[in-house]
């Protein structure tokens, strides 16, 4: 097993690092670049149809709800409320925005590569090998996260914020007009935060090589797990223990899921 490669001195890992970041920077804003010019399409099909009832989500439970015999909020064909701006500078500032974070979305497997290939210099041979792996599993996971959070995070907060009313019938008197600016900070929340949990497996694999964790520790701590994760799914869901349970299952799944990382982990620093 050959050795990492000669140590080099701070400012030159630091000039290489400002290397990295500029790439990055550059990759994200020629991405946030070229969505500004399809905002249209973005905005239309994208982020507004969570206000429409035939967002898929709303006539998943639409549907559920008919097999046992009740009709829900789901079936209304269009969210009772509206998208407005309010200020000069609203619907620009939502056009970069959203421009800035497609670029984040869509570059996010690149940001890795970048990563990687600032820390790659100073492992082992065998470790480096890994470098397709981490890329490809962190990017994965991500887009599976941020798909989570688009179709069931965030319509399950959209659809419960849009149709609560503090009375009975105040919809007629309170009608819900939504700030763009507002609208797109749930939808934005949801989705990229979505995306950073789902990398737990990955950030458990770090701390388990730096021997922070250890399966034993993981499994020794699972009901406190338990209870975090539920209180997170609190945070970050509607107040209802539909749309809590929902959300904490996944979570408790990448957690399990950790355990077998860090045991993999363990296992392979014992044979070495």
């Amino acid at each position: 097993m050959q050795q990492p490669q000669q140590e080099m001195s701070f400012l030159n890992h630091l000039e290489i690092l400002r290397w990295h970041i500029i790439r990055s920077i550059i990759v994200v804003a020629i991405v946030s670049l070229l969505a500004f010019f399809f905002k249209s399409y973005i905005f239309k099909y994208i982020i507004l149809p969570h206000t429409e009832g035939k967002f898929p989500t709303y006539q998943f439970f639409c549907k559920v709800g008919r097999f046992f015999g009740t009709e829900t909020d789901f079936c209304n064909e269009k969210l009772p409320l509206i998208i407005q701006n309010r200020t000069m500078t609203g619907q620009f500032s939502a056009t970069l925005w959203i421009s800035f974070w497609t670029g984040v979305v869509i570059g996010f497997p690149y940001l890795m590569y970048e990563m990687w290939k600032f820390v790659a210099p100073g492992l082992y041979d065998n470790e480096r090998r890994l470098a397709r792996g981490f890329i490809g599993i962190t990017s994965l996971l991500f887009l599976i996260g941020v798909l989570f959070g688009y179709y069931i995070i965030a319509p399950l907060s959209i659809h419960f914020f849009a149709t609560y009313s503090v009375v009975e019938g105040a919809e007629q008197m309170i009608k819900n007009e939504i700030d763009i600016a507002s609208y797109i900070d749930m939808l934005r929340s949801s989705v990229i935060s979505c995306g950073l949990i789902f990398e737990l497996p990955v950030v458990i694999y770090f701390l388990a090589k730096l021997g922070v964790v250890t399966p034993s520790f993981m499994r020794k701590y699972r009901k406190h797990a338990i209870v975090l994760t539920l209180l997170l799914s609190a945070i970050i869901t509607p107040p209802d223990v539909a749309s809590q349970v929902i959300v904490s299952i996944p979570i408790l799944l990448l957690y399990e899921a950790s355990i077998f990382v860090a045991k993999y982990v363990q296992r392979k620093q014992e044979l070495n």
